[in-house]
């Protein structure tokens, strides 16, 4: 795995894989700063991978959840909450 933008893909993968195993492993809860973080982060870096690579489907998945997360952390800054209990 030489490529760089292979290496980017990983670490984008890896940053919402751990926001996903943190909440199914009870370590986080989706309405956090770190779990909304690493989604946002994880998704608008995969985001930008696929608008380069002309991936369409997957830049519509990556970009919404991009979207949907900065959402999130725009209203838990307002002091909205985010999830229901």
């Amino acid at each position: 795995m030489s490529d760089p933008s292979q290496i980017v893909q990983v670490l984008g993968a890896l940053l919402i894989l751990a926001a996903f195993a943190g909440v199914q492993l009870g370590r986080l809860r989706p309405d956090t700063w770190s779990y909304l973080w690493l989604n946002l982060g994880g998704s608008a870096v995969l985001a930008v991978l696929a608008w380069q690579g002309r991936n369409w489907g997957f830049l519509l998945l990556e970009g919404v959840w991009a979207l949907v997360s900065a959402w999130s952390l725009v209203r838990k800054a307002q002091g909205v909450e985010t999830v229901a209990h």
